[in-house]
């Protein structure tokens, strides 16, 4: 594979989702492995044929389809939180690496649609399973399509700019557990409780 072309680049033509799909922490990570040549470029589900084939442009290789193991190609999507089922545990807040869901703990969250990449990543964490992915209508020209990943883009580096800043990490847990983190979970775990306890007597 060349690599010449630059990690900007490279970076340019991906969709700034930071979903993580391709196996990197981020579509930076991920621009910078294939402007090493230590990556391919059919890992990028949400770039989908078109992002593939402008990858293989850029770099000077035969575009080639998307690697199974890195997902499918779907249509755009966005998250919805089903509000009366949320228990305001923060985790998805946490999750999201373009700060696109508002709320505070014990309170009902919701997602920014107009924010949302459609990364999935605050899904899995969710203990309520409150949350949902919704299609989204395409930006259909691709002048548009480049802006809404530059938003993207720069939303995901305040957000790991203001991580920093705090001493957290976007990417990864703490290697050990402060006083303040363990109250946290103790109580989202009392949150938790109480939501299943609340959940099984509707369904009596």
């Amino acid at each position: 594979m060349s690599t010449a072309a630059s990690a900007d680049a490279i970076d340019a033509l991906l969709p700034q989702t930071q979903c993580r799909k391709c196996g990197y922490d981020g579509c930076r990570p991920y621009a910078e492995a294939l402007a090493a040549g230590m990556a391919d470029i059919n890992r990028c589900p949400p770039g989908g044929a078109e992002g593939i084939a402008d990858l293989a442009g850029l770099l000077g290789v035969p575009p080639k389809p998307l690697d199974p193991a890195c997902g499918t190609i779907g249509p755009r999507v966005v998250a919805v939180i089903d509000e009366a089922r949320c228990i305001g545990c923060t985790l998805c807040i946490q999750a999201c690496p373009v700060d696109a869901i508002v709320g505070a703990a014990k309170l009902m969250h919701t997602v920014i649609g107009s924010e949302c990449t459609g990364c999935e990543l605050c899904i899995p964490p969710c203990p309520v399973d409150c949350i949902a992915l919704v299609e989204k209508a395409p930006a259909e020209k691709p002048e548009a399509r480049r802006a809404e990943a530059q938003h993207a883009r720069r939303r995901y580096e305040a957000r790991t700019r203001r991580l920093q800043n705090s001493g957290e990490s976007n990417t990864a847990p703490a290697a050990h557990e402060s006083g303040a983190d363990l109250r946290k979970r103790q109580t989202i775990e009392r949150v938790m409780e109480r939501a299943r306890l609340r959940l099984a007597a509707r369904a009596r």
